[in-house]
């Protein structure tokens, strides 16, 4: 088995960094090969952007989408576009690293998913969601770290309910045929002005022997419902008999 854990955070010496590292210990110690895709100490570029393509489709006018379907057609992806589904096609299991930023995560990720995600190569309107998806068959895992404490991000906590704020994180993975595995949490991971170092370094360690033990548990642990193909009507909505899984995509009377 081999894992690739996917860490986005621009200081070397951080908690963030210091649970990717965990989790190479921890996964190498359950016999994965493992590989780390540090987005920043490799300056990926997150802009998606002209520049990044030399055969053009259109010199006219650039179109994102349309870019990438003829790079995709043509074989001419960007070498670090095309190196990073390289690494997500030989991953059994995709760990992502980063701190939750703004109810979403950093840019340099988001970046990363607006190019690594490139149309053609890795989904299509006849290849996505669990079931027809690229990367179906692998697992991807969340683990995300927040400032606020772990009750601000229940159900009716005031940084809103985590779950929620995930799932178009969760749901992107999905869509391009992940089975998403329920996410790990490190919560209250700052130090504020009158926080106690030892209390701090006490809850750090809890996190750090948690993920170990989350990692440990992922043959057991039941991935995320999201809805197939066959749920979406000639329209692209639910179809009346199909289930719903979140808030987000629901039958409305």
């Amino acid at each position: 088995m081999h894992a690739l854990i996917v860490l986005a955070h621009p200081e070397e010496k951080s908690f963030n960094a210091q649970l990717a590292a965990d989790a190479r210990e921890a996964l190498t110690a359950m016999g994965y090969t493992v590989e780390t895709a540090d987005l920043y100490r490799d300056g990926f570029d997150p802009l998606e952007d002209a520049r990044h393509f030399s055969s053009r489709a259109d010199n006219a006018f650039f179109s994102a989408m349309i870019e990438q379907r003829h790079a995709s057609d043509t074989g001419t992806l960007p070498t670090d576009v095309e190196s990073a589904i390289v690494k997500l096609e030989r991953a059994d299991l995709v760990v992502f690293q980063f701190p939750l930023w703004w109810w979403s995560v950093p840019a340099i990720l988001k970046g990363w998913f607006d190019r690594v995600f490139a149309w053609g190569r890795v989904y299509s309107s006849g290849k996505r969601y669990p079931d027809r998806g690229h990367f179906k068959g692998k697992r991807a895992l969340v683990s995300v770290t927040t400032g606020a404490p772990g009750l601000a991000f229940g159900p009716n906590g005031r940084a809103g309910d985590l779950d929620l704020i995930l799932w178009p994180i969760h749901f992107g993975l999905a869509y391009v045929g992940f089975s998403v595995l329920p996410h790990f949490a490190s919560f209250e991971v700052v130090k504020g002005p009158n926080t106690d170092p030892d209390t701090l370094r006490t809850r750090l360690d809890g996190y750090k022997a948690g993920l170990r033990a989350h990692l440990g548990a992922i043959e057991t642990l039941e991935p995320l419902k999201f809805n197939t193909t066959a749920d979406w009507d000639e329209t692209g909505r639910l179809r009346p008999t199909a289930p719903s899984y979140s808030p987000f995509i629901r039958h409305v009377a």
